[in-house]
């Protein structure tokens, strides 16, 4: 690992190399991949790692990783030197450089007459989509099978008490949320703690697992075209409408 680190070309295949030999024998790629990190971690980073209590060595990488696995609700690996904070930047001028190139024409274009122009949503859909609610509850789509949601209301439409007297709905019906993207069913949340405007909906469900389709699926309702110039998704802003189902 030691001659990995200086050769550039094997450290870029490293990855692979240890998914298919330590991943295979400990079943996970993902833990080679680490063992692997660490191993061949710089310089810098050794130093911080003996700052906080782990002793240079050969070994020092295998008995973080070690430490790591025996720790699963974390610690800390490393501790920097103040002073030395800014010797890890890469830039050319060894400062943190706020002007972004890329950016230049946007941040100058930028203005409250073209900010409310583009915040303005359209007659037939007023309200805004926040698509992608994180809860106790939604794990992505690593897990599809829902059995530590029983008993909850894990997949919701929330949505301001305000809102939902307009729109003549109450907590716990079926409504139908519709976009520009698509429409999806669900079950109503009523709750203070949603702004006013806007809809928060989970992500990770309306898979289909074993047949059975438990919530929906907020990404039908965001297009893979509603994104900004730099190709960023504007999923915390998707204009909807919410009604009875």
């Amino acid at each position: 690992m030691e001659w990995a680190a200086t050769v550039p070309e094997s450290l870029a295949a490293m990855p692979f190399v240890l998914a298919k030999t330590i991943g295979k024998e400990w079943d996970s790629a993902a833990l080679a991949g680490l063992w692997g990190v660490l191993m061949t971690a710089p310089k810098a980073f050794r130093k911080n790692a003996a700052r906080i209590g782990f002793e240079p060595g050969m070994d020092q990488g295998d008995r973080i990783f070690q430490a790591l696995l025996d720790t699963p609700e974390g610690l800390w690996i490393g501790e920097a030197e103040p002073a030395e904070n800014f010797k890890a930047l890469k830039t050319p001028s060894g400062k943190i450089e706020v002007f972004v190139p890329e950016l230049e024409k946007d941040a100058q274009n930028l203005d409250a007459a073209s900010e409310a122009h583009d915040l303005k949503l359209p007659e037939d859909f007023p309200l805004i989509l926040n698509a992608g609610r994180h809860r106790r509850y939604n794990i992505n789509t690593l897990i599809r099978g829902q059995e530590w949601n029983k008993g909850k209301r894990a997949c919701t439409v929330a949505v301001n008490p305000a809102d939902a007297e307009a729109i003549g709905v109450t907590d716990g019906q079926n409504v139908r949320v519709s976009t520009e993207a698509g429409i999806e069913v669900g079950e109503l949340q009523v709750s203070k703690q949603v702004r006013k405007g806007m809809v928060l909906i989970p992500h990770g469900f309306g898979l289909n697992y074993d047949g059975t389709i438990y919530g929906l699926n907020v990404n039908y309702l965001t297009k893979n075209t509603h994104r900004d110039r730099l190709g960023t998704p504007m999923h915390r802003f998707v204009p909807c409408r919410v009604e009875a189902a």
